[in-house]
């Protein structure tokens, strides 16, 4: 699909590079220009609880298919070596702080008035302006925390929950990827491209934007959901005797007749849970009895009875639950990636009539570093100058420090 498309990304962790990772998964070229000492993302499980594991497949799954070039943009030698690599690109894509990206040249101030067809993605916790642009971004804090994600996903009374590790991240490196696309778009049509800015901060306010809205315009906000005493009983989740489901009954009296059926016990007879408005202020009432009566049977039977009454819902899939949802197999959920023999990995999520070709594997820090600088006129003399400096890395040689800022 963006074969042709050359996308420079300098990124760390998860935000920058899972945008990448889906350009590079549609065709295009995407140079990852990583410090010499590598994307602190592939040591993920030593950094965060010191595993020995040294395989991240999280990482494999937002840097597949890309090539790698460290070098060390600290320097000046490095730093020109990457505006090189940039000048070259369509896209310039990546998740760094704005100061640093100032200290080594690299903004979007500099690099718009030197390149003006270049689009220019800047993904941020906080956004390019504003007293915390360059506080760290993470998407637990950015997304999840700060962007009102976590209390509005938090039962009252409970403490903050914890959202699954790089949610936020993979919902704003969609939203870049959306946003490079409508600049290539425009720059197709005008011969110009232009900044594009994502952050956390506003992604994860966008997540709640049901509730957020209503805020801004109406004043109002409704307390955190609870599972025991929900606004609506029938848009819940409930326990079978082998596991959870959600009823999806958004539509509360057109789908209360086939839960009244499928349930058959007769406390539901009751004329306060006749209409909507009595389920919802007889909800902990309700919720108490549905429990009891779904926690008679496993899922499989309320499966059949729900078929039988019309009933809309659906399992909670445990990960493992998920490998084997023959839906997420047949709906493409997983691609088998080449590389040391084919392996089962997460599909990107978008499917196109013109079939991809598998995903490509995982570069090596600085896998690329070479061939991707002789074809930018690096000779071999200056290539081994610039590798003994430090300034550059390849593997098979010990990794140096760099910088770490993002």
């Amino acid at each position: 699909m963006l074969e042709g498309v050359r996308v420079a990304e300098m990124g760390l962790w998860v935000a920058g590079p899972a945008a990448g990772g889906v350009l590079a998964d549609w065709g295009a070229d995407v140079v990852k220009i990583e410090p010499p000492s590598g994307d602190p993302m592939r040591s993920l499980f030593g950094a965060l609880s010191g595993s020995k594991e040294t395989r991240c497949p999280p990482f494999d799954l937002y840097n597949r298919g890309k090539r790698s070039v460290a070098l060390d943009v600290n320097s000046p030698e490095g730093r020109d070596l990457a505006e090189r690599i940039i000048a070259g690109s369509d896209v310039f894509l990546t998740n760094m702080r704005p100061a640093f990206l100032e200290r080594v040249g690299l903004d979007h101030e500099t690099l718009r008035a030197r390149y003006p067809r270049l689009v220019y993605a800047s993904l941020t916790g906080y956004g390019l302006v504003g007293p915390d642009r360059d506080a760290p971004g993470f998407d637990v804090a950015a997304f999840s925390a700060r962007g009102g994600v976590a209390d509005r996903s938090t039962p009252p009374g409970d403490a903050p929950t914890t959202l699954a590790g790089g949610m936020g991240d993979t919902v704003t490196g969609l939203t870049t990827v959306a946003a490079v696309l409508a600049a290539l778009l425009h720059r197709e049509r005008t011969g110009e491209g232009q900044l594009v800015g994502t952050s956390l901060l506003r992604s994860g306010a966008y997540c709640i934007g049901m509730e957020l809205s209503t805020r801004v315009a109406l004043g109002k906000l409704a307390p955190p959901p609870s599972r025991v005493t929900p606004q609506n009983p029938l848009m819940n989740s409930y326990r079978a005797a082998d596991g959870w489901f959600w009823l999806m009954g958004a539509e509360a009296d057109r789908h209360w007749p086939g839960i009244h059926a499928a349930a058959d016990d007769p406390r539901l007879d009751d004329e306060c849970f006749a209409t909507a408005r009595g389920r919802r202020k007889e909800g902990r009432a309700l919720v108490e009895i549905l429990d009891e009566v779904f926690a008679a049977r496993t899922r499989d039977d309320w499966a059949e009875r729900f078929r039988k009454h019309d009933v809309w819902w659906t399992p909670v899939n445990s990960a493992a639950e998920l490998l084997e949802d023959p839906q997420a197999v047949a709906a493409g959920v997983f691609v088998d990636v080449p590389g040391g023999g084919e392996e089962r990995s997460v599909a990107t999520p978008v499917h196109f009539d013109d079939a991809l070709a598998p995903a490509a594997g995982v570069p090596a820090v600085g896998a690329d570093t070479d061939v991707v600088l002789r074809d930018l006129g690096v000779d071999a003399g200056e290539l081994e100058r610039l590798h003994a400096a430090g300034v550059l890395h390849r593997p098979g040689r010990p990794a140096g420090a760099a910088s770490r800022d993002g």
